[in-house]
């Protein structure tokens, strides 16, 4: 009898404890992105850019978790024209991996180390990237930079006639999600 009187007060405990977490979860969505790709080459720095993704996110407490962030790597644009975007898309491998994702099981609210995976040119490695992400009225602001080596990602250095970018790319991630 005692047992029994332990389990429901048990239960009750977690269930006064769960359910108010629970009823303030709130699923956000990206309402603006943009994203910026630089790197340098023999020839010029160079850069590309882009505002289409999908992010999700549960926001619970002071942390958003089932964080998703996909980035079309075809919605990307290189400010030095449409022969670097194909070179580009090639180095993506985005016939075959259409996609750069992003998935971490939670972020902090404040500044922080995100852990995740991360998805490029079909090769998924485990990151840690550096954000910050600000609540400011009903949006948050979810800002991170990282630094990529392509080499790492099985891809091949966009280049032409012989001149080939290189390996580190600097990859910031500005996100507005409601």
């Amino acid at each position: 009898m005692k047992t029994t009187k332990n389990l429901i007060s048990l239960g009750l405990i977690l269930t006064g404890l769960v359910l108010p977490q629970l009823s303030n979860a709130q699923k956000i969505t990206q309402k603006n992105t943009t994203i910026i790709i630089s790197g340098t080459s023999p020839m010029h720095d160079w850069e590309m850019k882009g505002s289409t993704s999908t992010f999700t996110g549960v926001v619970a407490g002071n942390a958003i978790t089932n964080v998703s962030l996909t980035v079309p790597v075809k919605t990307l644009s290189a400010e030095k024209g449409k022969i670097m975007e194909k070179k580009a898309y090639e180095a993506l491998k985005s016939d075959k991996a259409p996609n750069v994702t992003f998935t971490a099981s939670s972020i902090n609210i404040g500044k922080s180390n995100v852990a995740g995976k991360l998805t490029i040119a079909g090769t998924a490695k485990n990151v840690s990237i550096p954000v910050s992400v600000v609540k400011k009225g009903n949006a948050y602001l979810i800002n991170g930079t990282e630094t990529v080596k392509l080499s790492e990602f099985g891809m091949d250095r966009p280049g032409f006639m012989g001149i080939k970018t290189g390996d580190v790319v600097t990859v910031k991630v500005n996100v507005v999600a409601e």
